[in-house]
């Protein structure tokens, strides 16, 4: 399966949701703000709120993500803790994952080890809170940069700009152009393609604050009863067997 998605920020302006919608976009990757190299001076996206209300308000999919200026694994920690205080009022709500961006030139003289530490503190810090978490980079940082053995415990978010992206990492989504155009947001956009159904992915296993669903209190009960003529078949069926093994004995 494949889904047509979207990432925006405060640079796109005031948009227009109804029309994304009615354009045939499914999911939304929306900035909640960016981070520092410290971590302690993160600064939420101005129209963070309004992204979030507005794609749920027609049906579309959300997911979150934070550009990083982290320079170290516990900046990067802050910097997760930041993205969880301001996402929880929209526990049970946030369909797709929660997404440490890194990318910014600034961190590329930290070296691989520190690097990969850092999307492995966020990563690990988003989890722990109940959340699925992911990383975005583009191809250059995935072989210059990061160690992807040891994060292919996290979907990758790949950035690359082409019709034929690469295969040389596995990616769950995947970012194509920073020229795309949809009905309802002025001037050019982020496109990209979901390759897993998040939704149900998170849904089902309880992240994101939806929790897993109750069972239908006439279900379990039917569940048990037929748990227990299933015992009661087993029971019958050794019984019989006694009886047809002592007949044959009793016919020697």
């Amino acid at each position: 399966m494949s889904r047509k998605g979207i990432d925006v920020s405060k640079w796109q302006g005031a948009i227009n949701w109804p029309l994304v919608k009615q354009d045939g976009i499914e999911f939304a990757m929306i900035r909640v703000g960016y981070g520092s190299s410290s971590g302690d001076s993160c600064v939420l996206d101005p129209r963070f709120h309004e992204n979030v209300a507005g794609a749920l308000s027609v049906g579309i999919e959300v997911g979150i993500y934070l550009y990083s200026y982290a320079k170290s694994p516990q900046a990067a920690q802050k910097e997760a803790q930041f993205v969880l205080d301001y996402i929880a009022p929209y526990s049970g709500k946030l369909a797709y994952p929660i997404v440490f961006d890194i990318e910014d030139n600034s961190q590329k003289k930290l070296g691989k080890a520190t690097i990969t530490a850092m999307v492995e503190a966020f990563c690990s810090t988003i989890e722990k809170s109940g959340y699925y978490a992911s990383f975005y980079a583009n191809l250059d940082w995935c072989k210059n940069y990061l160690d992807m053995n040891t994060l292919k415990k996290y979907d990758l978010w790949l950035a690359h700009w082409t019709d034929n992206p690469s295969k040389a990492y596995p990616y769950g989504m995947w970012q194509y152009t920073s020229k795309g155009a949809v009905n309802g947001i002025s001037g050019r956009v982020d496109m990209n393609i979901a390759y897993k159904d998040y939704g149900k992915i998170i849904r089902d296993a309880g992240l994101n604050g939806f929790g897993k669903a109750p069972v239908d209190p006439e279900k379990e009960q039917l569940i048990k009863k037929v748990e227990e003529l299933e015992k009661t078949v087993q029971r019958m069926k050794a019984g019989l067997a006694s009886i047809e093994q002592i007949a044959a004995s009793a016919r020697q």
